[in-house]
């Protein structure tokens, strides 16, 4: 059997539901001034990656509200409810290929679509800055346990509590397989994203991937958080890029 003849399977990667009309989130997906409000993080190479990724190498249907991209098996659907959307990432694939093994890209569109929610249901049109951080834990505990979110409740319960190098309070915001999303109020209403990818012969201690999301900080405030944030690190983490 050829692969053009191989059984395939849809699954749904991420499903979530956005406070904002079909045609405002589909604007989203498809003008790189809106897409940079949510999808990964701040760096040098941020416009360069939306224009390979949502430009160059996509194509939108706008009938269905569909975007598929060259090269992956991956598509975002935007589903009108009423005032609301949904929007999914439905990856396409052999039933063979599906199994429990962390897929990066798979917890990419995890987190990139629960910031797309993230702006819409709390900063709709509002800027945002953000701090990145990456690498290896220097012991066998994952991010979640250092930065003290073992504890934290279930998606949508406000949490007060220890977070990394400060005290914070906000609400969980997800919670997935390998991933969890708590809003910070200290941070102009922010978002702080944890994945942990655990051990691999290759990264016999795991991998970790922070991104801090904040609104409203000024220069200051955001080098302070910068500080505080990179000293904690650097006690506890190696820093190397994803996929390193």
């Amino acid at each position: 059997m050829t692969d053009a003849e191989t059984p395939r399977e849809d699954h749904v990667l991420v499903e979530v539901t956005v406070p904002a009309p079909a045609d405002a989130v589909w604007a989203a997906l498809r003008d790189p001034a809106k897409i940079k409000d949510w999808f990964g993080w701040d760096a040098d190479t941020l416009k360069d990656e939306i224009d390979f990724i949502f430009v160059t190498h996509a194509a939108a249907d706008e009938a269905t509200r569909t975007v598929t991209f060259v090269g992956v098996n991956d598509r975002y659907e935007v589903e009108a409810r009423g005032d609301a959307s949904v929007v999914r990432v439905v990856r396409s694939a052999p039933a063979s290929d599906w199994s429990d093994v962390f897929d990066g890209m798979i917890e990419g569109w995890i987190s990139f679509t629960w910031q797309l929610a993230f702006a819409f249901a709390r900063h709709p049109g509002q800027p945002r800055r953000t701090l990145f951080f990456s690498g290896p834990p220097r012991e066998d505990r994952l991010a979640r346990s250092l930065l003290g979110l073992d504890a934290a409740p279930a998606g949508g319960e406000p949490w007060i509590g220890p977070l990394g190098p400060e005290s914070a309070a906000g609400q969980v915001w997800f919670t997935a397989r390998h991933q969890i999303g708590v809003t910070v109020d200290a941070w102009g209403d922010g978002l702080l994203v944890v994945v942990d990818q655990p051990p691999t012969d290759s990264k016999p201690r795991g991998f970790a991937m922070l991104t801090l999301t904040t609104y409203g900080l000024s220069d200051d405030a955001l080098g302070d958080l910068q500080a505080r944030w990179q000293a904690w690190w650097d006690e506890r983490f190696e820093t190397a890029a994803p996929g390193c």
